[in-house]
């Protein structure tokens, strides 16, 4: 599992960027969301690099 935190606005960033981060179910800077460690997750992660911070955890 991984716990992904968005760190900075999506002012100024792309429509495309902004889709993903909403996606991901983040709406706001601070928000975290838990999501599985897949291929397309972390596919979404790194289109939005320098937005989110993320972490693994341990998740059943």
């Amino acid at each position: 599992m991984l716990r992904i935190k968005q760190i900075r606005s999506k002012i100024g960033s792309s429509k495309r960027q902004k889709d993903t981060l909403k996606a991901l179910g983040l709406k706001c800077i601070n928000d975290t969301v838990v999501q599985p460690d897949t291929k397309v997750i972390q596919g979404m992660i790194n289109r939005v690099s320098g937005l989110v911070l993320v972490e693994k955890i341990d998740g059943d």
